[in-house]
């Protein structure tokens, strides 16, 4: 499973993951995504503000996996349902928002987690075949068995919580600690707000906003944990990686398919 999950490997090695962020349902979507760059390692399914219902989901997931590229999934909220359903589906790891506590963390976990480490429920058939190795031109194909998956699941896939509140923030170190929490995911739009600064250019955050994202980063430093962070453009995800971030978005479907018509109707209008 290890070797099938990029972002997990990447993670592993310490080194910076770029992936895209889909909104908008659709397989096509997906396989345009995730086939627009040979380095795009993992692409989040965003069932918390996307408009993605759970078939769309599972769909997404599949289409994601057999593109070579780890399909990561953002819950509406950290029920275990949900939970259970992202990954249940196949997906390499998820991201839970609005994790205000070291207990919603826990709970995180042991939601995600087969027993002894959670209670997770054990039922791998459609999730297997979303860690298969193949070569996508043809070559060996190595099947991955539901023991294998029940083996290697809690140690093998991704899992993240958004920081993006004040009581998060003022909670992250105990947050960072919780055993099972991979990476510290910080959400920039929602805790600028909640700490009342709100972003009106991501070219120049406010001081304290700057500050907060320092002290997530930090924290998840010092508990051996990676940080992430939501970007909305490459220029801006290679800076976060050049401080040391490990996960981060470079483009999301709905940002990048307006800023491209945009610029392709201004250049045909021109001084028309």
């Amino acid at each position: 499973m290890q070797a099938a999950n990029r972002l997990q490997k990447s993670l592993t090695q310490g080194k910076p993951s770029f992936g895209g962020w889909q909104m908008l349902p659709g397989t096509n979507l997906t396989r345009t995504i995730c086939r627009s760059a040979t380095d795009l390692d993992w692409l989040l399914i965003d069932l918390e503000h996307g408009n993605i219902s759970d078939d769309s989901m599972h769909e997404i997931v599949a289409a994601s996996a057999a593109c070579g590229v780890s399909p990561i999934v953002r819950v509406a909220e950290g029920q275990p349902w949900m939970i259970k359903r992202a990954l249940d589906a196949g997906a390499h790891g998820i991201l839970v928002p609005v994790i205000d506590t070291a207990e919603e963390a826990r709970n995180v976990v042991r939601y995600s987690k087969f027993p002894p480490l959670g209670n997770r429920g054990f039922e791998s058939l459609l999730a297997v075949e979303k860690f298969v190795e193949q070569h996508p031109h043809g070559g060996e194909v190595k099947q991955l068995t539901g023991m294998e998956y029940l083996q290697q699941a809690n140690s093998s896939l991704v899992i993240a919580v958004q920081i993006e509140t004040k009581a998060a923030l003022e909670n992250v170190k105990e947050i960072a600690a919780v055993p099972g929490i991979d990476v510290l995911f910080i959400g920039p739009f929602d805790l600028s707000v909640n700490i009342g600064h709100p972003i009106t250019n991501p070219e120049q955050m406010d001081p304290e906003l700057v500050q907060a994202i320092e002290t997530i980063y930090h924290a998840a430093q010092t508990a051996g944990k990676a940080t992430g962070i939501y970007c909305d453009t490459g220029e801006q995800a290679r800076e976060y990686a050049e401080k040391g971030f490990q996960m981060m978005s470079a483009m999301t479907d709905m940002v990048g398919m307006r800023k491209v018509f945009r610029q392709a109707f201004n250049a045909a209008k021109g001084g028309l």
